[in-house]
């Protein structure tokens, strides 16, 4: 395999994680009488750009199919978190009703609907048919398409280039990054601007975050490496912010290279951190397979010490990083008997893998678990909120990344 951006041979292993299926292919009842199709999941390094990346096995359409499960509106804070940049950007790039804004993954318009709210043209675009009838419902419009050069290109000599190009969790999820960031390049209007958040491949490393690897995540990324992928692009990244969504996401800013916008110090900045934090030696990518097989063992440790014990254990959150975690440590319902979501599409289905049956919310008041896993532990705060009535019979929660701990 060669690198997904600059084409060198991939020789260093990040991490191996054995065979899984894919994250989000929750099960059906009828599917518990099938076999399932397993990929092997393993990420790998490239010591010349440093992209992170999952070898090749899986299709991008295999993925990111029509019944694809993952909503944004689930989560109350991640709504709140895309009012927020959705506010802050109408101010800061100063749109109006004569500007155009575009979303590239728009899911089910968790984003775009503020912008429709304040009365500003979009367009979503999205491959799942199950996201983006839920956007359409919203008044969303929506490109039921991958997006990519070619869709860029079309765009653009249809007169639709946009004054801002927003892409939240997206970028990690493109099997042809080069192709990806083109498409950008060629619809984003001259003076326009492009944000792109995802998980910065430094909190990966530094938090154990080994449960954020699964199929759909294609690349792993550092500024760094975005930044290199951008000037290919002929763009350029003028500004960073660093947010905690995500375990910790960067949200890049970028224009065509040729835009008058300075760029500012904190790029300099975070590049100078992840080099001081060995990001471009591959000693430091070295001992993660250790520190992932640790937190799996304490993981088992906790969950057998509990079966031992006679204590009843449920988990939160249907995530696809709680499928990952899940599958590689070989949890099966014998030790983990339901995962509770609050996502109606998917209760009454089975996690892949280890196939635990999903529930909603109101089975933790039926059945009163001593512990509740929470396996989105980067929404713990949220779940502990919305399920106070844990505490009434004293059940404690628990988080396995970056180490198992059970909360106060």
């Amino acid at each position: 395999m060669k690198c997904r951006h600059c084409g060198t041979p991939l020789t260093h292993t990040f991490l191996d994680l054995g065979c899984a299926p894919p994250s989000n292919a929750y099960l059906h009842a009828a599917d518990l009488e099938r076999p399932e199709l397993y990929y092997p999941l393993k990420i790998v390094v490239c010591d010349r750009c440093w992209l992170v990346q999952t070898e090749d096995h899986a299709r991008a359409d295999e993925l990111f199919h029509p019944d694809y499960a993952y909503f944004s509106s689930t989560s109350t804070g991640w709504l709140a978190h895309a009012a927020r940049y959705a506010g802050d950007m109408i101010a800061r790039l100063g749109l109006s009703a004569g500007s155009f804004v575009i979303e590239v993954a728009s899911n089910d318009g968790y984003l775009l609907r503020n912008f429709v709210a304040a009365g500003i043209p979009c367009l979503g675009i999205e491959p799942t048919a199950s996201t983006a009838a839920a956007a359409g419902k919203l008044g969303i419009p929506v490109l039921l398409e991958f997006f990519g050069e070619q869709l860029g290109r079309q765009l653009a000599a249809q007169g639709k280039q946009a004054d801002l190009i927003a892409g939240n969790n997206v970028y990690a999820h493109v099997p042809d990054i080069n192709d990806f960031t083109r498409g950008l390049q060629a619809v984003l209007k001259p003076g326009g601007t492009i944000t792109l958040e995802f998980p910065h491949l430094m909190q990966l490393l530094e938090h154990t975050q080994f449960d954020t690897v699964y199929h759909e995540h294609f690349s792993y990324l550092s500024l760094y490496s975005a930044n290199r992928i951008f000037q290919a692009a002929n763009l350029r990244i003028w500004h960073v912010e660093q947010h905690p969504t995500h375990g910790g996401s960067l949200r890049v800013f970028g224009c065509h290279a040729d835009d008058s916008r300075q760029t500012t110090d904190a790029v300099a900045e975070l590049l100078a951190e992840e080099a001081r934090r060995g990001m471009q030696d591959i000693a430091v990518y070295n001992d993660f397979q250790a520190r992932a097989n640790r937190v799996k063992d304490d993981l088992l440790g906790f969950l057998l010490e509990q079966k031992r014990a006679g204590k009843k254990v449920a988990a939160y959150g249907a995530a696809a990083k709680g499928n990952t975690l899940l599958n590689y440590a070989g949890v099966k319902p014998d030790l983990l008997p339901f995962v509770c979501d609050a996502a109606a599409g998917k209760q009454g289905k089975f996690m892949p893998g280890s196939r635990i049956p999903i529930l909603p919310p109101a089975a933790l008041i039926e059945r009163k678990p001593d512990f509740v896993l929470i396996l989105p532990w980067n929404i713990a705060v949220e779940v502990r909120q919305q399920n106070v009535s844990v505490c009434e019979w004293s059940g404690k929660f628990v988080t396995a990344v970056p180490a198992l701990q059970i909360l106060d």
